[in-house]
């Protein structure tokens, strides 16, 4: 890398309501579309962004990281790129990093959350774009107990799509469901929060999707352990929809242990 050229790491949110994902795609607008344009313009150079977790259509983030090497100019700060941005995309932090910090690859762990409105009458008019309606009371505790058996390394193939080439062996480190009751009105929500070093395509949504079943008294008790051992898509969980998922945080080691949790990432696990 040029002495002129620094690293940049980059906190950012976003609606994704209205974005077909992260990743650029052509002739559709993405986040990484829009916030590469305006960074390329301030910066006079064409930009890359690499990301900590590529969310898809319709998912949000408060805690996306990404990273970027460029020629810091005067043009190029949080205040103006955010002035650029469209509104339904912020730029919340802009620091200089070593070369040893990568978004992806030195990331320790993601964690996510998904919002489901159980409360008979209905979601929040002005929080409905970011949960899912079920329209009875899910049973928490149910959902936490099948839960259980998820935590940990496991293969994950009944909870993702497929990648060629990837692996679908993923480590959770916590997962489970809060009650949330609205202060003003009353309205009350089921959170889903989940914690896990990576997160394979449509994973969250699935894990969501084999939970809320038992939770609705639909599946048993291990109907989330009976398809995670199945380790095929053939399991029949259901991907529910991605609006009310968000990304929330990004843990990253400390800036000594950068350069070899890339190493570690960069590995690929199996289970035996």
């Amino acid at each position: 890398m040029s002495d002129s050229i620094t690293r940049l790491r980059l906190g950012i949110a976003y609606d994704g309501t209205d974005f077909s994902g992260w990743a650029i795609q052509q002739d559709q607008r993405t986040v990484q579309g829009e916030l590469q344009r305006v960074l390329t313009h301030l910066a006079g150079h064409e930009i890359q962004l690499t990301c900590a977790g590529r969310t898809d259509s319709g998912v949000h983030a408060r805690g996306q990281v990404a990273h970027l090497d460029a020629e810091v100019t005067e043009q190029l700060n949080a205040e103006r790129i955010n002035r650029a941005l469209p509104d339904d995309i912020c730029v919340l932090a802009m620091t200089e990093v070593t070369t040893d910090f990568d978004a992806r690859f030195s990331a320790l762990w993601r964690r996510y959350s998904y919002t489901v409105c159980d409360d008979p009458r209905g979601p929040d008019p002005l929080r409905r774009r970011h949960q899912l309606d079920v329209g009875r009371q899910l049973d928490i505790d149910a959902m936490n107990q099948a839960a259980k058996a998820l935590v940990g390394e496991h293969d994950f193939t009944s909870y993702c799509k497929l990648k060629e080439h990837g692996t679908t062996v993923r480590e959770i480190r916590n997962l489970h469901w809060v009650r949330d009751t609205d202060s003003k009105t009353g309205i009350t929500t089921a959170v889903m929060h989940v914690t896990a070093d990576a997160f394979c395509h449509s994973m969250v949504r699935s894990l969501a999707g084999a939970l809320i079943p038992v939770g609705e008294h639909r599946k048993p008790l291990d109907y989330p352990k009976q398809a995670l051992e199945q380790k095929a898509r053939e399991a029949g969980v259901t991907v529910m929809p991605a609006h009310p998922l968000v990304l929330e945080e990004v843990g990253y080691p400390p800036e000594s242990e950068w350069a070899a949790r890339q190493e570690r990432t960069r590995t690929m696990r199996t289970v035996d």
